[in-house]
């Protein structure tokens, strides 16, 4: 017998992340590693910690097995309780026959006996794929005060950027008159967060009839949200203020983990009264040898630096040889950068290996050819042999054998 809850949150986190190349080929999306020390699913768990959420549903789908071994029992965020806390849910075999989720509403939709466990008032939809803090607590508040049927919350957007969310348009009590998923030609900037206040009976009702309509593609944004508004449900936008970045792309990615370096950017991760929980690796504290320098940058514990860092976020175990340059960079768990080796405005995955005066990417205002920057990413578990080359914007996911002094020439 499972106590009732008030609030049920399900944490969407099956997304295959293709846009991120070779950093997801192995991994779940919420499970690459973000900020030095968290992964990403760090940040939706934590909030919902902090806010006082006690079931918590996490939808896998695409690679779990690093995402299932990290959340584990859930007793890092405190959401290890006997009868509620975290619960991993994949899809299964039914009586009926299952598929792999087919869209955000059918994974939903095929946990809903998940959900009725806890017979409550209110489900929360999130989404494993952003960082920010939020208390979801303030934005049931305003779910239950303007007696909404949905809430979504929704931040400001550059008008450029619009066409790749799910636009709203409002009424001045915030009522929502109108949504576009993904609009060619957007009519507002407010976005919305992928994240979801739903009252459970609607939710219910609404998830039962997309299911059961053949010509649905069983999506949230493009189907269950224009039918509730179609039908003249209650449906409010909550605004949201601070900051969140969605870190689908190796772009947003790279820029997110800079942002942490920037004291101008208001997402700090050192606050006591909102502290980001992780499944961090009990390590020895970083050592910074004589001659090394470092400037601006994040060290995790167990990372040794012999060599150059600059804007640089490092991870647990890192290794930077003497001689070693590292730049506007993220060097993530155990990765080792050998003597002479130059790295900059780049990704280098777990455990992988840039040997000995290997190039990895490069600044853009050497590069002549705008179109032809970006940031070079190296996939786990790869070597990059010494004297090697990775150009801006490659991914490698293949060991890229040492170049030789003959071949140099």
């Amino acid at each position: 017998m499972f106590p009732k809850q008030e609030v049920v949150a399900m944490l969407l986190a099956g997304g295959q992340g293709s846009r991120l190349g070779v950093l997801t080929a192995k991994l779940a999306k919420p499970a690459v590693p973000y900020g030095g020390k968290y992964r990403i699913i760090d940040f939706p768990l934590s909030n919902c910690a902090n806010s006082g959420i006690e079931a918590v549903g996490v939808l896998t789908q695409y690679q779990p097995l690093v995402l299932n071994e990290y959340i584990g029992s859930g007793q890092p965020w405190d959401l290890d309780s006997m009868t509620s806390g975290v619960q991993v849910l994949s899809p299964y075999q039914r009586s009926r026959g299952a598929d792999w989720y087919t869209g955000t509403a059918n994974a939903i939709y095929q946990n809903m006996n998940y959900i009725e466990r806890y017979n409550p008032d209110y489900v929360v939809i999130l989404s494993g794929d952003h960082i920010y803090k939020m208390d979801y607590s303030k934005m049931v508040a305003f779910h239950k005060q303007n007696k909404a049927d949905c809430t979504i919350a929704v931040i400001d957007v550059p008008l450029a950027e619009a066409s790749r969310f799910g636009i709203l348009n409002t009424n001045p009590d915030g009522s929502i008159y109108e949504f576009d998923e993904k609009p060619k030609v957007p009519k507002s900037t407010k976005a919305s967060m992928g994240i979801y206040v739903f009252s459970w009976d609607k939710l219910r009702k609404y998830l039962t009839e997309d299911q059961e309509n053949p010509n649905s593609s069983n999506d949230f944004g493009k189907d269950v949200l224009p039918a509730m508004l179609n039908a003249g449900e209650r449906m409010f936008a909550y605004e949201f203020q601070g900051y969140w970045k969605d870190v689908g792309t190796i772009d947003s990615l790279w820029e997110s983990n800079m942002d942490l370096l920037n004291p101008n950017v208001p997402l700090d991760l050192s606050d006591e009264n909102w502290k980001i929980y992780s499944r961090t690796p009990v390590m020895p504290p970083h050592y910074m040898a004589p001659g090394a320098k470092a400037q601006n940058s994040l060290v995790a514990d167990g990372c040794n630096v012999y060599g150059e860092i600059d804007f640089a976020v490092l991870f647990a175990g890192v290794y930077i040889a003497p001689g070693a340059v590292v730049r506007d960079s993220i060097i993530m768990p155990g990765a080792r950068i050998e003597e002479g080796a130059v790295v900059q405005y780049a990704i280098v995955s777990e455990n992988a290996v840039i040997g000995k005066n290997a190039v990895v990417g490069m600044r853009p205002e050497d590069v002549q050819d705008k179109e032809q920057w970006g940031i070079a990413v190296v996939g786990d578990n790869i070597t990059v042999g010494a004297g090697a080359v990775v150009a801006p914007k490659m991914m490698i996911d293949k060991d890229i054998p040492e170049v030789t002094n003959d071949a140099r020439q």
